[in-house]
């Protein structure tokens, strides 16, 4: 390795050394000498078609690959990225935000540059970035920069939370040692001391006194890098596992002992009775969100609870600190594997699972219907897929799907920005592809990304579906025609206006959207149409773009939280006395 580098191949090397194959962005003329650097240092380009859908983009592949990147201009091409960089820290994606600014002497000198508010300050974005990254540097001596690149980074890994790196125009190229490229960045190890096992010696002890213990696996795991260690601790205990949506897909739940997603207050008599009897509830990954918690319902109880998250393990009301989760369940494991006391069931009532329908149980004339689509839906999964429900009906319908092994689902957790996940699943299925060798390990040949989403969301973000299509990306989406934001009619405003969308061609926006050749699309009135549909080869299992429009009626819901909701805004508007 040569001695000296400069600061974009320093900046691009440590990206690929983390795994990174692809950097997501939109040009702009603070960061274009930047942008020569990419494919040179072996990087993919992804040319977005604005800022906000790459940094979902990036979001989505941070959520597979680890790290993810997007690179964006100073001023207006960052300010548009904000909104997405702040989801990724809400939902704990490891985004690395590279903007490119103005050079040093305009800063410096306070020029009244174009991309600013005129009135020469600089800072005024970078403090924005503070408040939805959990680590920013401005380079400006390129004698620190390697230094400062890799601290930044090791937050980003640490934290799976996003980080903020200015790069100057004059700096682009500027000399710098590669002398710290020789070294990988790494995170510090966990070090073990009395208070740490004291604190875990509390926790054998509660595990070993219990005698209904259950365990909640939650979406936070894959950000603490305990995904592996969950699911071992999980198959090893057979105690009965549920998740959050947040966590559902990060389990194998083809599990005798998984229960898909714990819906607390909503859930069913009988599951919620079997909680409320639990005398011990491990928590791993806690991210207790209204929306993740079915409005705070799914809480387990305090006095039950043990809560393992970053650096904390907290035991009913105690909160132990500096025990990092990889150290903690690591013990639990070794606890498990060693142990040769019995386990606390020998048999434990028959709690419902998610299961797969037949299309033999609906009628072939009949409209698709909320209430069965998704179960049956289930049965068209293959291990390795990718599944995205977006914000709306989706989000909530897929939570009831029964996922194969080795398959990934997002739903809406906690941002819930509308749009999010079109451009979102273009930079997971990017770096699904780029996981070939991952995949053919877990006997998955031909893994696919599939979308469920509705005609509003579509709208948000439709543009994606040409960078899907320039990219040759394994895409199937499953847009739901019910005429706008359904979700929003249940909160308010049934039948109002504002709820409504203007009507889409939806199936020809691949042809517009740059395809060369004919994507297979199909159309879905029926559950017959749908069950035509799921059997035709080239949607279910060929290459590229595939795009399936259904048609749902503007008022059915998914049964659950939303169809509560549809109720009472029926009710509701019935006493207006309006149509």
């Amino acid at each position: 390795m040569s001695s000296q580098t400069t600061v974009a191949e320093y900046l691009f090397t440590r990206l690929k050394q983390l795994g990174v194959g692809a950097i997501h962005g939109v040009p702009g003329d603070y960061n274009l000498t930047l942008l020569d650097y990419v494919e040179p240092s072996g990087l993919t380009w992804v040319g977005n078609c604005n800022e906000l859908n790459a940094g979902y983009a990036a979001d989505g592949y941070a959520r597979i690959k680890g790290v993810g990147a997007l690179i964006t201009t100073f001023g207006v091409g960052e300010l548009s990225a904000i909104n997405a960089v702040a989801g990724a820290y809400a939902e704990r994606a490891a985004v690395v935000h590279i903007v490119g600014t103005p050079t040093r002497a305009a800063q410096d000198g306070r020029l009244l540059v174009h991309h600013t508010l005129n009135d020469g300050d600089y800072r005024r974005f970078g403090l924005m970035a503070c408040h939805v990254t959990v680590a920013q540097t401005r380079l400006v001596d390129p004698r620190t920069c390697a230094e400062q690149i890799d601290e930044v980074l090791r937050q980003c890994v640490l934290h799976s939370r996003p980080v903020y790196i200015e790069v100057p125009v004059d700096l682009v190229a500027a000399p710098v040692s590669a002398e710290r490229l020789a070294t990988k960045i790494r995170i510090p190890a966990p070090i073990v001391t009395a208070e740490s096992e004291a604190a875990m010696a509390k926790v054998l002890g509660k595990i070993g006194a219990a005698s209904r213990p259950v365990i909640l696996v939650d979406g936070e795991s894959r950000a603490l890098g305990i995904v592996d260690e969950v699911q071992e601790l999980v198959k090893s205990t057979g105690w009965p596992t549920w998740t959050t949506t947040f966590g559902k897909g990060l389990v194998n739940e083809t599990l005798s002992n998984m229960h898909g997603v714990y819906r607390g207050g909503f859930d069913s008599e009988f599951v919620k009775e079997f909680w409320s009897g639990a005398d011990l509830v491990l928590v791993f990954g806690p991210h207790f969100s209204s929306t993740n918690s079915y409005g705070f319902s799914s809480i387990p109880k305090t006095e039950a609870a043990i809560c393992f998250s970053d650096t904390e393990i907290r035991i009913g009301s105690e909160i132990f600190r500096d025990i990092p989760a990889q150290l903690a369940i690591s013990t639990v494991l070794k606890h498990f594997q060693s142990s040769k006391a019995a386990s606390p069931y020998t048999t434990y009532p028959q709690l419902p699972k998610d299961e797969i329908i037949p299309f033999s149980e609906v009628s072939r004339d009949g409209s698709i219907t909320q209430d069965k689509l998704w179960k049956l839906m289930a049965g068209f999964l293959q291990p390795g897929d990718i599944v995205f429900g977006e914000t709306g009906t989706a989000g909530y319908g897929v939570r009831d799907m029964l996922l194969p092994s080795h398959t990934r689902l997002w739903a809406p957790i906690t941002w819930l920005s509308i749009g999010y996940m079109l451009p979102a699943c273009q930079g997971a299925s990017l770096a699904q592809r780029e996981l070939a060798d991952v995949n053919e390990d877990n006997g998955v040949k031909e893994p696919r990304t599939i979308l469920f989403i509705g005609d509003g969301s579509f709208q948000m973000t439709a543009q994606e579906l040409s960078t899907i299509i320039a990219h040759n990306l394994n895409v199937i989406i499953f847009l739901i025609n019910n005429n706008g934001y359904t979700i929003e009619r249940c909160i308010h405003g049934l039948r109002e206006k504002y709820n409504g969308v203007a009507p889409w061609r939806y199936l020809q926006a691949p042809s517009f959207f740059g395809a060369k050749e004919d994507v297979p699309t199909a159309t879905a009135k029926s559950w017959g149409e749908l069950e035509n549909v799921l059997a035709d080869e080239k949607i279910m299992n060929g290459k590229g773009l595939r795009m399936v429009e259904v048609f749902m009626d503007s008022e059915d819901v998914p049964t659950g939280v939303l169809s509560l909701m549809m109720e009472k805004e029926q009710v509701r508007w019935k006493g207006t006395g309006r149509p």
